[in-house]
């Protein structure tokens, strides 16, 4: 089975999961912990991908497990974030030599404490807190005033930590594993929401790419600082990866944009590398104005589609690009059908417009449902002859 791109959608993991074979072949290894006795773990032998990392088994929670949920916008920044973080992974730790695990030394009180605003001396003695825990990140908001104005001066920057480990073999041998790096995703809001009161409108302010990218690499540089201050990150590797999360209302996530690795021993980042990825709605402005060609084969494609149906007009592509190149394109096409029959034949014929519409080297993913749930599933890999089509019972 042909990789694919991180940037395909998660039923196609699924997919890949549920066909690849011999899942009961595992490594019973020994996980080193320097403040605990030796753990036991499996570790499954086999990969569903070269794009994957394989994982401890049984699986373990992050200390920080669930608070992304609330800290970021959409399911779709939500899902891009982690997988995004994993793809900024791959250009230090090796998916052939690492295995992943859910970062284990940042827990939830400590990335809370991170996330709020830094506080003034009054704030501390009003909150009854000591200086030791005034750990904010975000900017201050000094109070009084103009509510919008001291919103717009001082906007909630960071959104979310993210925190992921990657462990290696002890002097590259398999049985016994330790930490061997870790990466960090810092998400950043492109929108300030706010309150002028309790349970009140809420109102927002833009915060512009340039700004949120210099406070982005402030934090970055402070994150690391206070990593370095935990006996167990001492002198592992750290990756640290900006994200730029989309509004409340977007239906297409947000992207990394820029990363920074710092080595063992190390806490100064000494410069950044750009990350050239994003995601773009078909049809949308965006895709008539920075991806004609591309919107012309998704146009062609839409408009085939609705011959089968002339009343309808719902066909949504999400498409993935990577250097300004489309890698992937996932599409969706809610329908109503009148019977079994019906719906495999428009599968049959929406899979001919798959095979003839989009180029050899795009990744296609076609999700076609109902009412009544999901109907059909087409996949196309890269530069693949024939695709994998499954009609759902």
């Amino acid at each position: 089975m042909k990789k694919l791109f991180m940037g395909i959608t998660f039923s196609i993991v699924l997919f890949l999961a549920a066909c690849a074979p011999n899942f009961e072949q595992e490594d019973q290894i020994v996980h080193e912990k320097e403040e605990e006795t030796n753990e036991k773990a499996i570790i499954p032998k086999y990969k569903i991908s070269e794009d994957y990392y394989r994982t401890f088994m049984p699986f373990e929670p992050g200390e920080a497990r669930g608070l992304v949920v609330n800290n970021l916008n959409t399911r779709y920044d939500i899902y891009e974030f982690e997988t995004g973080l994993m793809r900024i992974a791959k250009n230090t730790f090796d998916t052939n030599k690492y295995v992943f695990r859910e970062g284990q030394y940042l827990d939830s009180s400590t990335v809370i404490s991170w996330l709020n605003r830094k506080y003034t001396k009054d704030q501390l003695k009003e909150r009854d807190m000591e200086e030791a825990e005034n750990l904010g990140l975000n900017p201050v908001d000094p109070g009084g005033g103009d509510i919008d104005k001291r919103n717009e001066e001082n906007p909630i920057y960071l959104a979310h930590i993210l925190e992921h480990n990657y462990l290696e073999a002890v002097d590259g041998k398999e049985g016994t594993y330790k930490l061997g790096g870790v990466v960090i995703g810092l998400a950043m809001n492109s929108v300030h929401y706010y309150q002028k009161e309790a349970y009140g409108a809420t109102y927002e302010t833009k915060i512009s790419h340039s700004e949120l990218e210099q406070k982005g690499k402030e934090i970055a540089q402070e994150v690391v600082n206070r990593l370095r201050k935990m006996d167990e990150l001492k002198n592992v590797p750290i990756t640290i990866a900006l994200f730029e999360q989309k509004t409340k209302s977007s239906i297409v996530p947000g992207n990394f944009f820029a990363f920074a690795e710092v080595g063992k021993g190390s806490s100064k980042i000494n410069g950044w590398e750009k990350v050239n990825e994003g995601y773009v709605l078909f049809p949308s402005n965006t895709a008539e104005n920075d991806h004609r060609e591309d919107m012309t084969w998704f146009q062609n494609f839409k408009q085939d589609v609705e011959e089968y149906f002339p009343n309808f007009n719902g066909v949504v592509g999400t498409g993935f690009y990577l250097d300004d190149q489309l890698q992937s394109l996932s599409i969706d096409i809610p329908i109503q059908f009148y019977g079994k029959s019906e719906a495999i034949g428009f599968t049959q014929y929406v899979t001919g417009l798959v095979m003839e519409h989009f180029p050899g080297y795009v990744a296609v993913e076609v999700n076609v449902s109902s009412v009544y749930g999901q109907e059909a599933l087409i996949v196309k890999n890269p530069n693949q002859d024939e695709p994998f089509v499954h009609v759902y019972q």
